[in-house]
């Protein structure tokens, strides 16, 4: 594949403006879970999204309810653009048992198997062999789905991304491989970690096509993606996706992001991905101020209620903690 640019094609309204209200609720979510870490009702390591919101929502336009989804630690975006409803999200991260993993998996573990998302990996590039695993199952049962496996461009530097992108290629597996260079693994700037930065070159070696994506742009980010999808649906082969964003906020609420500067972060605040495209609506008549109120009272209410459903939730029972955590032996 060539590189892929879009800059303003035409879209309809509706889905011009469900692709504007998914990536505000994404936003909205991240900024309402950072308040709530800030209170103490979050606990444990909370990775934002924020500024990345293209590329999840983007990509899952391409992807069909058959398809496998498998994500990095970093994947709220992911996880309500696939479906799993912000309600379920956020008791996940209270720790309570109506959350999307019962309680057990918190922030970095989001899972939903009747929407085929298999997780939120904690361990950096741990969820990519998994994803190499689901791809074959499919192929030998003759499952019509492909794998879509998203990761950040410090995974590139883990021994898994080139096992996985190896096996891949030689069983010729339905994998998307989508990675998400947002510049930083953690702190370590990607000309500090790779002596190639061109990801998306690197499939060259296990001679997978490949493409690199403005990631700050919803519409090159979904007309890519469904591009690649077709081509790992129909032929059966893997494909890598590299786009190129950048998260606003530090790599966890821990982290004091003293790595960049925040001219830099000021500088990318210019290409936010939700404001370019309320531009884009405008400019083509399709977004005026009663659809932008609408979609923020949407929002709004989706977020409370969301909140609400975490604080009225239940802890896991006492007698069963330990419930599919060890199997008990035999005498």
């Amino acid at each position: 594949m060539e590189d892929t640019k879009v800059l303003e094609p035409k879209i309809s309204k509706p889905h011009g403006l469900q692709l504007l209200r998914e990536m505000i609720l994404i936003r909205r979510f991240e900024e309402k879970s950072a308040e709530l870490y800030s209170e103490g009702k979050i606990r444990g390591f909370l990775h934002l999204y924020i500024g990345e919101e293209a590329v999840a929502v983007g990509a899952m336009q391409a992807l069909q309810p058959q398809d496998n989804v498998v994500a990095s630690y970093r994947e709220h975006g992911q996880a309500i653009a696939r479906g799993i409803t912000p309600d379920a999200i956020m008791a996940e991260m209270y720790g309570k048992v109506n959350g999307c993993s019962r309680g057990r998996g918190g922030s970095m573990h989001l899972f939903d198997a009747s929407l085929r998302f298999y997780g939120g990996y904690a361990i950096v590039g741990g969820g990519m062999p998994i994803a190499v695993g689901l791809a074959l199952a499919d192929k030998m049962q003759k499952r019509p789905a492909i794998t879509a496996c998203f990761f950040g461009d410090g995974a590139v530097a883990e021994g898994e991304f080139h096992e996985s992108l190896n096996l891949a290629a030689l069983w010729k597996l339905p994998v998307l491989f989508l990675c998400e260079n947002n510049l930083y693994a953690m702190g370590t700037a990607l000309n500090r970690h790779q002596s190639n930065t061109d990801i998306a070159f690197k499939a060259a070696a296990y001679s997978i096509p490949s493409a690199s994506v403005d990631g700050m742009n919803i519409l090159a980010v979904e007309d890519a993606t469904r591009h690649a999808a077709e081509i790992v649906r129909n032929e059966e082969c893997p494909l890598l996706l590299e786009f190129r964003t950048y998260r606003f906020r530090a790599h966890s609420m821990y982290d004091p992001d003293l790595y960049r500067t925040k001219e830099e972060i000021e500088e990318w605040k210019k290409r936010d991905p939700i404001s370019t495209f309320q531009n884009i609506l405008s400019n083509q008549g399709l977004l005026n101020d009663a659809d932008t109120a609408e979609i923020e009272r949407f929002v709004e209410k989706e977020i409370s209620a969301a909140v609400k459903f975490a604080e009225a939730g239940e802890w896991e029972a006492e007698e069963v903690c330990f419930n599919d955590v060890y199997t008990p032996r035999s005498l």
